[in-house]
């Protein structure tokens, strides 16, 4: 399912990179989307799963996908796909999260009862709904709220979205920066067909692997990365065989680095299965919403 775009997002078709989130016009997905690549047509499908498979079929050239949130952690349904996916990660953008709460035009905080959202949005503003005493009601999509209550119409209910979600749909913004704590952060991964390209500056490495159900031979795994910064690890179960686990790693460095790539080989052949990710450039800082 493809969203329609503002007119305002979309560049010139001839030297557009086509760039497919999940979620609708106004999200911070969209916002990563938007930042993904020059001059970026972006494009808003249902599912991560759809996603991946708008680059995989040539609809198209890079997929944006949330992978960590600062505050709740690995989005586990991104770090699966990872996993099975063909495409590489070239690029890592990191949005900084700030929450708004909005309504419809000449509402007032005060007329609010239900306040509509994506459950994480609406744990990371609970000390603000119990102040002013609104009821909590999860929905699908932080932007998708904002474009059903345009909808809707009704003046008893509001939307924790991005402001940016309060400018495309009409509504306006009652309160901004509403979440409970100020250091929110969501990371995204850029997936291609293609491998990054060389850059300047600090690289990033995402693997996977499996380890033979022997005794000590994750640790025995994950020693072939000593000396190198493990920013990430996470464990995952297979959907191929039951009680045996995927393990994600990101570390700084790039894989082209020869002492990178001598760790990696020990670890291909310590490992019953691994895989590289992708190798790319660390975000730079995060983009403001």
């Amino acid at each position: 399912m493809t969203m329609s775009l503002p007119e305002d997002a979309l560049p010139h078709p001839e030297t557009a990179v086509k760039v497919a989130y999940q979620g609708n016009p106004g999200s911070y997905s969209e916002i990563a989307a938007l930042n993904s690549a020059e001059n970026a047509a972006v494009h808003g499908y249902a599912t991560f799963h759809e996603v991946l498979e708008a680059v995989t079929s040539g609809q198209a050239d890079l997929a944006v996908l949330p992978v960590e949130n600062s505050l709740m952690g690995s989005i586990l349904q991104s770090i699966d796909l990872l996993a099975e996916t063909d495409l590489h990660v070239t690029k890592e953008v990191v949005v900084r999260v700030s929450h708004a709460m909005m309504a419809l035009p000449g509402v007032l905080l005060t007329d609010i009862k239900r306040v509509y959202s994506q459950q994480p949005a609406l744990d990371q503003c609970t000390e603000f709904m119990k102040k002013h005493h609104l009821t909590p009601v999860a929905a699908y999509d932080t932007a998708g709220s904002a474009k059903d209550l345009a909808g809707r119409g009704a003046r008893d209910e509001g939307v924790i979205a991005s402001k940016r979600a309060a400018k495309l749909y009409g509504l306006e913004v009652l309160q901004s920066g509403i979440e409970d704590e100020p250091f929110n952060f969501t990371r995204f991964l850029v997936l291609s067909h293609r491998e990054a390209l060389p850059s300047e500056g600090p690289y990033k490495t995402s693997i996977v692997f499996a380890v033979r159900h022997t005794p000590g031979s994750l640790m025995e795994t994950l020693n072939q990365l000593r000396g190198l910064n493990m920013s990430s690890i996470v464990s995952r179960p297979r959907k191929d065989r039951a009680w045996s686990y995927l393990i994600h790693v990101d570390f700084e460095g790039d894989a082209g680095d020869p002492e990178i790539s001598a760790a990696l080989g020990s670890v291909l052949r310590k490992a019953s299965f691994a895989k590289i990710i992708g190798s790319y450039p660390m975000s730079t800082g995060p983009i403001e919403p």
